[in-house]
C-alpha cells in the first residue's frame, strides 16, 4: 500500500488518533499510552504497529518499555500534499454561475 494510503488509513480510526493526541504531550511506553483506554493491550499494540507501519510514530527501546514518539515530518508531508491538492482545486474554474463545494459540487 502507498505511504499515503497508510498514513490516512492510520489517521481514520479514532482509537490511532487518540493515541497520537498523548504523544502529542511526549514520549510514553506502550503502558503508559494503554492507560484508560477500555481495550486490551493487544489491540493497543495492533494500533501502535499501524502507526509505526504509516510511520506517523516511531519506536525505540529503551530497558523492556517500547517509547513511543511522534514522526513529525510524516504529518508535515500529508499536510503538505493536503495543501496542494486544495490550493489546485481552488484554482480549477467552475462553471458559470456555479458555485463549487464538496465532492459532488454540493453544499452541504
Amino acid at each position: 500500500m502507498e505511504s499515503r494510503s497508510l498514513v490516512f488509513k492510520a489517521l481514520g480510526d479514532p482509537t490511532r488518533r487518540a493515541i497520537l493526541d498523548r504523544l502529542r504531550e511526549g514520549d510514553l511506553s506502550a503502558g503508559e499510552i494503554s492507560h484508560g483506554f477500555e481495550i486490551g493491550k493487544a489491540s493497543i499494540s495492533h494500533h501502535l504497529n499501524l502507526l509505526k507501519t504509516a510511520g506517523l510514530v516511531k519506536c525505540r527501546r529503551q530497558g523492556q518499555q517500547q517509547i513511543y514518539t511522534l514522526h513529525t515530518t510524516v504529518f508535515q508531508e500529508a499536510l503538505q500534499w493536503l495543501m496542494v491538492f486544495f490550493k489546485e482545486q481552488a484554482i480549477t474554474p467552475s462553471p458559470k454561475g456555479a458555485v463549487k463545494s464538496g465532492r459532488n459540487g454540493l453544499r452541504g
